[in-house]
């Protein structure tokens, strides 16, 4: 019998990586866009929370798949089950080849850039701090879940940490009253029409649901969880709610500080609104927080994608090399490597900013179709008469899937309709990978055929 996962993670490690999954840069820097797109403040929170509502419905539908499958791989296992192994191999090719890895590399060059600064570095040490960032943490990761994890959990609590104090900033400004008049009048009314009201609402939501993305870390690291059946759905819905709670908080501090007006046109709100509360020492605090940040949502890319090559490697979609794990470690430390090879060719010759460009509304074309496999396991469910299956089950199914799975259609929709020649281009990436699964799986087939045959299938 192979090496297993070892199930070392408990709730509070999957909270954190629920939580270090979505946080990262984005709740520093994008309010300002939503700020410049919804105008005021009764609509930039309203937005934050629908936002919220459509992240828990995303979440509570992933905790109800990670309760019925707990197995490493997350996405990509719901997705050959449901649907078979084309949908669930190209969801791992743009998932690992270019979201994950350009993401990771865009996120370690902002932890260079934000470190450097407050080093005294030069310019050009930004590119090797971001590789050596990369390396680094794929070696905490290689030598074990638990030091992964705990590496997680202490970045996590710092990003929470400098949040906290963001929002500590507005309630002071609040309470203290030097926020009266600070944002000058608000960049806009809302519209009277309901229709152009919707409209504006849906662009503006765009850039708020980016920032709440990511909560499907935690299903590929399901195989690593105790007791996942209930850990999982738990820890996602701690995470999730902690997360909600803490970016409406934010949004409120910067709308205390600086206003609608000053927040849409604000280039780092984070960094203004500290600057106003504490004077210019805010700034290299906020600085701080921004590179613990960034420096744990790259722990958390390395610590989960490799789950889903592993998972692909053991149903011959890769190298076969990279389905084994470590004998002693008990991690997919082929996979680790793999990853952080061309995790690194991406951050040195800076070609991942285009690339994610490219692709980024892929990832919310894969978050709805993991979605609908939710309703193909329960279809089953009813056929083989288990209709009342023990576990975890999404309140309001089948509302809640179908209302998460018709968002990100819309997102996905809004995206090609805002830049069409940058979606085709993702498409073309993503397509880019059926010939290469015909390759893989030609070459799998003898060998899948042979296993069959000694298992006595």
């Amino acid at each position: 019998m192979g090496i297993g996962y070892a199930r070392r993670l408990g709730t509070f490690d999957a909270a954190m990586v629920t939580v270090g999954g979505i946080i990262g840069g984005g709740i520093f820097l994008n309010p300002a866009v939503v700020a410049q797109r919804a105008h005021s403040a009764a609509l930039i929170l309203l937005v934050w929370g629908l936002g919220g509502l459509i992240a828990i419905a995303g979440a509570l539908s992933f905790a109800e798949l990670g309760g019925r499958r707990p197995d490493a791989g997350g996405g990509y296992v719901y997705l050959k089950e449901a649907f078979g192994p084309l949908p669930a191999f190209l969801y791992g090719w743009t998932f690992l080849v270019i979201i994950n890895t350009g993401g990771m590399a865009a996120v370690a060059v902002t932890f260079a850039r934000y470190s450097a600064v407050l080093a005294g570095l030069p310019p050009g040490g930004v590119r090797p701090l971001a590789v050596g960032s990369i390396l680094l943490l794929t070696a905490v990761n290689y030598y074990g879940i638990r030091a992964g994890a705990t590496t997680q959990n202490i970045f996590t609590i710092l990003k929470l940490l400098a949040l906290g104090a963001v929002i500590t900033a507005g309630v002071t400004l609040l309470i203290a009253g030097a926020a009266q008049g600070s944002g000058g009048r608000p960049a806009g009314e809302a519209p009277h029409d309901p229709w152009a009201l919707a409209r504006l609402i849906g662009v503006a939501l765009i850039p708020a649901l980016f920032t709440y993305g990511g909560w499907a870390h935690t299903n590929n690291v399901a195989g690593e969880v105790r007791d996942p059946e209930r850990t999982l759905p738990r820890a996602m819905t701690l995470g999730i709610a902690i997360v909600v709670a803490t970016y409406l908080l934010a949004n409120l501090a910067y709308l205390v500080a600086l206003g609608p007006a000053t927040l849409a046109a604000s280039a780092a709100p984070a960094s203004d609104t500290m600057r106003r509360a504490v004077g210019p020492i805010g700034g290299r605090l906020i600085a701080l927080g921004i590179a613990a940040s960034t420096f744990g949502f790259v722990n958390l890319t390395i610590l989960s994608a490799p789950r889903i090559l592993q998972a692909m490697a053991a149903d011959g979609l890769f190298f076969a090399r990279a389905a084994a794990l470590h004998p002693r470690y008990r991690t997919p430390s082929a996979a680790l490597l793999a990853q952080a090879v061309w995790a690194v060719i991406l951050t040195w010759s800076g070609t991942y900013g285009q690339l994610l460009d490219y692709v980024v509304f892929g990832d919310w074309i894969f978050f709805g179709l993991i979605a609908a496999t939710l309703f193909v396991y329960r279809r089953r469910d009813r056929r083989a008469g288990a209709a009342g299956r023990a576990g975890f089950r999404v309140p309001g199914y089948p509302a809640v899937p179908a209302l998460f799975i018709a968002v990100a259609a819309c997102v996905v929709a809004s995206s090609v309709r805002s830049n069409p020649m940058n979606a085709l281009l993702g498409l073309g990436l993503i397509l880019l990978g059926v010939p290469v699964f015909w390759l893989w799986y030609i070459r799998s087939t003898p060998r899948n055929a042979s296993a069959r045959a000694v298992s006595g299938e």
